[in-house]
């Protein structure tokens, strides 16, 4: 841990220490691009033009933070001329240049968006794919081949960095505890409830993915990982304007989806609607080895196979409003609702060889599933700007309710090979849960021109109650009665938050901008399991701060340093005791003593010649919530449950865009890390350390005839994930999209895991008991889809929305 710690502050004293030689102070023409909504607007360029006849003397591009910079030409008059893809021109007023140190600040410099000048541009340019900016790693989603036909959860886990197990567990940079936002709202929920929820989302409604590993004080401190925010379509038209989409899916099994989104601008409203219909199939195969001494201490083995197929039906859709009360503040609401119905069958043959019996036993068992899952959640919003110099105040009120219910029946047929008997073994439950979200929160910014800085303070209070509840059922005769043999479980977990946070941000110099803000969050929560009338309350009070400075060393060299400390609490189901069942030999349970988890994270990310980053980082956690399996021999079973434990990770990541032609780009990424889990278990601490990478490439071209090609290639090495240790893994995807009809209608194809190498194995030995697993999730596919555009109207400036919702990502939906 001290070399580690050593290493870090050489580092960063090397960075400092790496300035370029000071050369002759002189004037300077500055400036900040942004578009029609206030965003830095990059990869434009500025022209300096004589002003006598608008004739090209030279330029400079604009940065990818929207920033512009340029050296004081000779005395003169001059005109700037600001362009940017899709965007109209904009001539500055003429400068008259007075002497060589003549300087002068343009500010804010907003450019209109030309939807004639857009429809020319697109069809010769290819944008970045990813673009690293100073505190976060945007990702595109929208207007990409790859994205028509698939599902906000697909892409999430192909994107840069991200790694998703079977269950839906999130990876970052090869940390656990990612938290999901959707247009800066937390959606409360993980796992497999946030699995189904983001694939229940079409990818064709996004616009694209903000990586962000150290968020600042202003995010929820929820995520020691960091935050992945997606964000949705925006409408920037008068009038009436939207799309309708359909496609086909084939993995094996047949599926398809459709939909329509709509909207209208009229006068001092501005209103949306989105609807989704999915009918996607899944299925996977697996098998499972496992090794372990039986209560004589003797070796046994378990071998297992089995087979899963599901159908999940999932409509979804979105309404929303706004109306302006006048140019500065304006009033909102917004409702989503979302439903999915999945259906699933799993059967699963298994061999045990125990010393103990006489002869072999074998069990096959069949397990099907019905699973209803449920969101509505209803958002109002108040945004205002308080002053010209952009003082901005707003408010969001959230109300949230899902439910999650699940109807199992188990069969399982258990032969032994001494006797050639049978038993047969036969109940149902009924596994019904709910979550009831609210949540508020208010926002103030100020800017301060003076030192380009900004203040920014707010408070959020939020309430989630989760109710989970299971029942056994077992059938007498032609009646359903609860099953005399399991015991059923009720809990009941209830959580308040209050937080509070100050952030400001400042240009130090011309070289240095500083930001640095604390949070404050106090939680106080109570878990009741009410079979065994056992409360567990729990109240503490915990402080987050934030720090990033950013380094302009050159033109073509900026550091930035990042600092941060994040929570990561149980998930609600994690804290339930009861034992959940799995198939005839495994079994997950919760545990109420779960603490919650602290991160402390660094991160130096230096960019070269402004498109070239390298990125190391630095985490340590403290009571990291990871699954350990336990063996249990008196009944040769396997149980799953979390606990805490101590882990630390190092890791460096290369971004490196390549513009082989201006037809064809490359985004190249590539991840390494070294991961260091640490586990306690009967007293005896398991050391499970290894040094991974992940490569990840992606090709966008653009060929004759309008057809764009992507090509995404992704590499996984072997590597260490709490006990287990995970095999290589690697998969290509390839898209074709073609637009006809004035680029009104798009058609694309798309085949995914072209060679079927996206397999998931994983071995695990806790105390000599080894477990060894190989699933694959059928991830080879192909895709036909169609999306016709409609619209009629102009640009208008619509109002940034982020409401307060947080919690839903814990629970598992939106």
């Amino acid at each position: 841990m001290k070399k580690i710690n050593h290493f870090l502050l050489l580092l960063a004293a090397l960075a400092f220490l790496t300035q370029a030689a000071i050369g002759q102070t002189t004037g300077s023409l500055t400036g900040l691009v942004v578009d029609d909504k206030g965003e830095p607007l990059p990869y434009g360029t500025v022209s300096l033009l004589k002003a006598s006849d608008a004739s090209l003397l030279t330029g400079t591009a604009i940065e990818l933070n929207g920033t512009f910079k340029m050296k004081t030409p000779a005395p003169g008059k001059y005109l700037l001329r600001i362009s940017a893809m899709g965007f109209a021109d904009q001539d500055l007023p003429v400068v008259e240049v007075t002497s060589a140190d003549f300087s002068r600040d343009f500010g804010k410099i907003a450019l209109k968006q030309d939807a004639k000048v857009l429809k020319e541009v697109t069809v010769q340019n290819l944008r970045p794919l990813v673009d690293v900016q100073a505190d976060k790693m945007v990702v595109s989603v929208e207007g990409t081949a790859m994205a028509a036909g698939n599902t906000a959860y697909e892409v999430l886990a192909k994107s840069p960095g991200i790694w998703v197990d079977q269950d839906g567990n999130i990876q970052l940079n090869g940390k656990q505890g990612v938290r999901v936002m959707i247009d800066g709202k937390l959606t409360y929920l993980d796992g497999k409830q946030l699995q189904t929820m983001l694939q229940g989302m079409p990818a064709d409604n996004l616009k694209n993915l903000e990586i962000i590993a150290n968020p600042s004080a202003k995010f929820d401190a929820e995520g020691t990982a960091g935050i992945i925010n997606i964000n949705l379509k925006k409408n920037t038209l008068n009038g009436l304007n939207g799309s309708v989409y359909g496609g086909y899916l084939n993995n094996t099994k047949s599926g398809g989806n459709g939909g329509l989104n709509l909207n209208l601008k009229q006068s001092k409203w501005s209103s949306f609607a989105t609807v989704d219909v999915a009918h996607r199939p899944h299925k996977r195969t697996f098998t499972m080895n496992r090794t372990f001494f039986n209560a004589e201490g003797e070796n046994a083995t378990l071998s297992q196979k089995g087979k899963e197929e599901a159908y999940t039906f999932a409509p979804s859709a979105r309404f929303g409003t706004d109306y302006d009360l006048n140019k500065n503040h304006s009033l909102g609401a917004s409702l989503s609702l979302s439903h999915s119905r999945a259906k699933s069958g799993v059967n699963t043959n298994s061999t045990l060889f125990d010393p103990r019996e006489t002869g072999t036993i074998f069990n096959k068992t069949s397990t099907h599933n019905n699973r209803k899952f449920t969101s509505a959640s209803v958002n109002a919003h108040y945004v205002g700007k308080l002053d010209t110099l952009g003082t901005t105040l707003s408010a969001d009120i959230d109300v949230a309710r899902i439910n999650d219910n699940g109807l199992s029946d188990f069969l399982n047929y258990r032969t032994r090979e001494a006797n050639s008997s049978v038993e047969e073994e036969y109940f149902e439950n009924d596994n019904p849960t709910s979550y009831q979200i609210y949540s508020a929160k208010v926002d103030y910014a100020r800017p301060f021109p003076g030192i380009k800085g900004k203040l920014e303070v707010g408070a959020k209070a939020s309430y989630v109650e989760s109710d989970n509840k299971i029942d056994f059922f077992t059938n007498e005769g032609t009646q359903r009665v609860l099953d005399p043999k399991r015991r059923g479980d009720h809990f009941i977990y209830d959580e308040n938050i209050y937080a509070a946070y100050s952030n400001f941000s400042a240009s130090l110099s011309s070289k240095f901008t500083l930001q640095a803000g604390l949070r404050a969050e106090y939680t106080d929560s109570k878990g009741n399991s009410i079979p065994e009338q056992k409360v567990t309350p729990r109240s503490y009070l915990d402080l987050f701060p934030s720090v990033f400075v950013q380094q302009k060393i050159s033109e073509n060299y900026m550091i930035g340093y990042n600092y941060s400390r994040r929570i990561f609490r149980p998930r609600y189901s994690n804290l339930n005791p009861f034992r959940f069942y799995i198939d005839a030999n495994t079994y997950a349970q919760g545990n109420p003593y779960l603490k919650p988890e602290y991160t402390n994270s660094f991160q130096i990310t230096q960019t070269f010649r402004k498109n070239y980053n390298l990125i190391f980082g630095y985490a340590h956690t403290k009571d990291d919530i990871s699954e350990v399996p336990a063996f249990y021999p008196e009944t040769n079973s396997m149980i799953f449950q979390q606990r805490n434990v101590e882990s630390e990770t190092i890791n460096a990541t290369l971004v490196a865009p390549v513009t082989v032609t201006p037809k064809w780009n490359m985004n190249n990424n590539l991840t390494v890390a070294y991961q260091n889990f640490n586990t306690l278990v009967d007293e005896r601490t398991i050391q499970n350390a290894q040094t991974m990478f992940t490569a990840q490439m992606n090709h966008n071209l653009l060929l004759p005839k309008n057809f764009k090609v992507e090509v995404n290639g992704t590499y996984r090495s072997k590597g260490v994930f709490n006990v287990y240790k995970t095999q290589p893994a690697g998969w290509v995807d390839v898209a074709v999209k073609r637009s006809f009809l004035k680029d009104q209608l798009d058609v694309s194809l798309a085949l995914t895991d072209i060679f079927r190498t996206q397999r998931m194995r994983g071995t695990s030995e806790v105390n000599g008991n080894i477990n060894v697993i190989d699933m694959y999730q059928f991830g080879q596919g192909a895709r036909f889809n169609l999306r016709y555009r409609f619209n009629k109207g102009e640009k208008f400036e619509m109002k940034r929305r982020n409401s307060s919702l947080d919690e839903v990502n814990r629970a598992g939906g939106n």
